[in-house]
């Protein structure tokens, strides 16, 4: 039996937390999910508050948080996006996140591209109004980021939560964030 090159290489799961406060629902549903990752997968949480990007990107690459989110971004086999939902798209910390992605795919000795190719891309929202269709914005923005660069789509985590306490009150929210990190294929 030949094993495959996923089933050789090891996982590495970075989740960028682009909420504006810690402890939300989106980063609560994440962790919950995260949960359900295998206990030899790498897991590593950045939170887009702590690590603030300049709100134009230029001039060379700096060092700081720049190099830490790019360095997590190109180290990692999977990338988590959680952002709670903000006027039907991600939240405008991981807007300007993904804008690096822009810069970085422009800088020439990066290779972001190329890097990027085959990654997973995977989203974790919650929304406080309306229901699953006003995620579409959101989620088809990220697909189709993923798809520009070769990367796997795998999918969004949504849950309907507005107030603290509310996911905990949702056992179907749950039980689908334990479930959200299917790694079988």
């Amino acid at each position: 039996m030949t094993a495959t090159l996923e089933s050789v290489r090891s996982r590495s799961f970075t989740f960028i937390l682009g909420s504006p406060r810690g402890g939300g629902n989106t980063e609560t549903l994440a962790r919950y999910a995260a949960e359900g990752l295998p206990s030899d997968t790498a897991a590593g949480w950045l939170s887009l508050s702590e690590l603030p990007l300049p709100a134009r990107p230029s001039g060379p690459l700096l060092d700081g948080p720049e190099r830490v989110l790019l360095d997590a971004t190109l180290d990692s086999t999977d990338i988590v996006l959680a952002s709670p939902l903000h006027w039907y798209s991600v939240s405008a910390a991981t807007k300007l996140y993904l804008d690096y992605w822009a810069r970085w795919g422009g800088l020439p000795d990066v290779g972001f591209r190329e890097r990027m190719r085959g990654k997973n891309l995977w989203a974790v929202t919650a929304y406080a109004r309306g229901d699953d269709t006003d995620t579409e914005p959101l989620t088809g923005m990220l697909r189709r980021t993923a798809d520009y660069l070769g990367m796997n789509w795998r999918g969004a985590l949504l849950a309907r939560a507005h107030g603290e306490g509310d996911l905990e009150a949702d056992p179907s929210a749950l039980a689908r964030a334990a479930e959200f990190f299917d790694l079988t294929d």
